[in-house]
């Protein structure tokens, strides 16, 4: 198991949180005209995600916490494809927490009632989608037997978090998108997946919060 336990991840979280300071590490360079993202809009689409910890088994047979990833389904949006947590658009009758819970169950599989949140991020506004995300962090005792939708998930991704904690798969590339400006990206390189965007940002801040 990684050095770090579930108590000293959670004491770690209920201090002050850095927010935008761990989040700008990884931030992608942002257009000129585009909204900020450090400005939350009235009229943002609420959503709340879970970075879920759990013990498995690494590649070098080694048992330590594991966080879940999921690379979305292709689909006519601006996040197909791409590298996220589990969760999704919040309903009004529910809490932020019970979305983040009941998005990772439809996505895969986990029951809500298995896990047990330890703490929160910084919410993030995300200019492309119009959504104001609002990450929890939390675990279970073992890992679940993942079931997953195969609509919305085509792939799970499964790195340590001691991988996740390794600066050397900090990177970042010059891309160019479909409006023709060049950008430098900063992003993740877990298994050959770049881990990018708002799931990088949010990553960020909690590898910060734990280090």
């Amino acid at each position: 198991m990684s050095d770090l336990t579930i108590e000293q991840i959670q004491s770690a979280l209920a201090q002050k949180l850095p927010g935008r300071s761990a989040q700008h590490k990884m931030a992608p360079q942002p257009l000129p005209d585009m909204l900020s993202r450090w400005d939350k809009p009235t009229d943002c689409r609420n959503a709340a995600v879970l970075l879920l910890l759990y013990p498995h088994i690494t590649r070098n047979s080694k048992q330590e916490w594991h966080i879940l990833l999921t690379r979305r389904s292709e689909y006519p949006g601006v996040h197909s494809g791409q590298i996220s947590f589990p969760g999704g658009r919040h309903e009004a009758d529910e809490t932020f927490q019970a979305t983040a819970l009941r998005e990772t169950h439809e996505e895969v599989g986990v029951l809500p009632d298995t896990v047990t949140i330890i703490g929160q991020l910084s919410y993030l506004y995300t200019p492309p989608s119009n959504f104001c995300i609002y990450p929890y962090v939390g675990y279970v005792d073992q890992r679940p037997d993942f079931q997953t939708d195969m609509v919305e998930v085509a792939e799970l991704i499964e790195p340590p978090l001691n991988l996740m904690q390794d600066p050397t798969i900090r990177r970042h590339e010059i891309r160019t998108f479909k409006d023709g400006v060049p950008r430098n990206i900063p992003y993740f390189d877990v298994y050959g997946h770049k881990v990018w965007g708002a799931t990088a940002m949010m990553l960020s801040e909690f590898l910060t919060i734990i280090n």
